[in-house]
């Protein structure tokens, strides 16, 4: 062998050690399935009505009045895999799973069924993923992740989830087909301890760590993401306290009759940028956090919007919970979407682009959009669109 080929032949080799000791990247994390039964051993009770029991011949628990329970899993941290578990119908109510949830237990993400009467294959809302941010389930924020399963009484059903970094599908009894899946979570941890509540009977918990079956870690499609007509650049006010029974306008006695009441929002209320985020929605819960129970908040939003004419255009619009527009200045709408009362808005009081609409008169150049927007339950948000944009410009 002449030295040219020697040499060759001794690079090929140490390239091939090489790869054979560095090349192969990290070592695999470990699916190893790790089974918590659901016993004092590994769950401790947050409710004071848990009981452990056998039944079925399994190790279960269930609440020891009607009422819901909830038990923490112990010195466990969830990040990514796939969670498995048995559940039994026993009340009415939302038996569910938390997991990510961090150290002071006010942020998680949260998956849970809807036990209210006999079970419907079809009923869309039998379901719910939703965030939970400072202490706020945001389900009348999130009806993109609600879905239908065929859910049976006085037998166990089984869950399975299969949860990335950013992603989730949820099987129920149907090993085969997910019946939800969620392209984006929308909470803010990303790792954490699990929990379970709700008036039913648990079983059979496993957890595969980093199991999560080619699920991909990005986020998914933003089915919003490629409409331009919706409106996702706004400047926003502070909270400030709006309690029931108080007016937003005071009278004047020229036209058109009254004005916003200068004590919430005048010439030296401070403005900042804030921007739609998935879905198109200008989630406030995730930016000023609860509302105390018992109280009601309002904030203003405003964007601007040019027109190269006079002329009116469509807004769709939805809202949690009640919500006051305006145009240049000038009152234009005012509506509530109050869950559980008669009038709130489709679907069953959720935000959605559905809640309301109605036409803006466009003023030739600069218009002003400016919202009054409160919250007293469950999540606090907004979204807008336009139902045609011609002849307009906006950022």
């Amino acid at each position: 062998m002449d030295n040219s080929l020697q040499k060759l032949f001794v690079g090929l080799v140490a390239l091939l050690i090489f790869n054979i000791t560095y090349g192969q990247g990290a070592p695999k994390k470990s699916m190893k399935t790790l089974q918590f039964p659901l016993t004092e051993k590994y769950w401790a009770p947050v409710s004071d009505n848990v009981e452990f029991i056998t039944h079925k011949t399994v190790k279960a628990v269930r609440s020891s009045n009607d009422r819901p329970i909830n038990i923490m899993l112990k010195d466990f941290e969830f990040a990514v895999g796939t969670i498995e578990f048995d559940v039994e119908l026993k009340g009415q109510g939302f038996p569910g799973i938390n997991f990510r949830i961090d150290k002071d237990t006010l942020n998680s993400e949260i998956f849970y069924l809807r036990h209210f009467g006999k079970p419907d294959p079809l009923r869309r809302t039998a379901m719910q993923y939703a965030a939970v941010l400072d202490g706020v389930n945001l389900w009348d924020l999130t009806d993109d992740y609600q879905a239908a399963a065929t859910i049976f009484e006085d037998q166990w059903n089984h869950v399975k989830m299969v949860i990335s970094e950013n992603q989730m599908e949820v099987f129920v009894n149907n090993m085969q087909e997910p019946a939800l899946l969620v392209p984006a979570f929308e909470g803010v941890t990303k790792s954490g301890r699990i929990s379970l509540s709700g008036n039913v009977i648990y079983a059979n918990m496993t957890i595969t760590p980093n199991a999560t079956e080619e699920l991909p870690s990005t986020a998914g499609y933003d089915p919003t993401y490629n409409d331009p007509n919706y409106l996702r650049n706004w400047q926003i006010t502070e909270p400030v306290d709006f309690p029931f029974g108080r007016d937003m306008m005071k009278q004047i006695f020229v036209s058109p009759g009254v004005i916003i009441d200068t004590t919430l929002l005048d010439s030296t209320a401070v403005w900042k940028p804030i921007k739609a985020g998935r879905r198109a929605m200008v989630n406030l819960t995730k930016e000023f956090g609860a509302t105390e129970r018992g109280s009601r908040k309002l904030v203003w939003l405003k964007t601007t919007i040019s027109s190269d004419k006079i002329q009116e255009k469509q807004l769709k619009l939805g809202f949690s919970d009640g919500v006051w527009v305006f145009i240049n200045g000038q009152p234009l709408h005012q509506d509530k979407n109050y869950y559980g009362s008669p009038g709130m808005k489709e679907p069953r009081g959720r935000c959605t682009i559905d809640n309301t609409s109605f036409k803006i008169p466009f003023r030739e150049g600069e218009n002003e959009i400016l919202i009054g927007l409160t919250n007293y339950f469950f999540g606090w948000g907004i979204i807008a669109r336009l139902q045609n944009t011609s002849g307009l410009k906006y950022d």
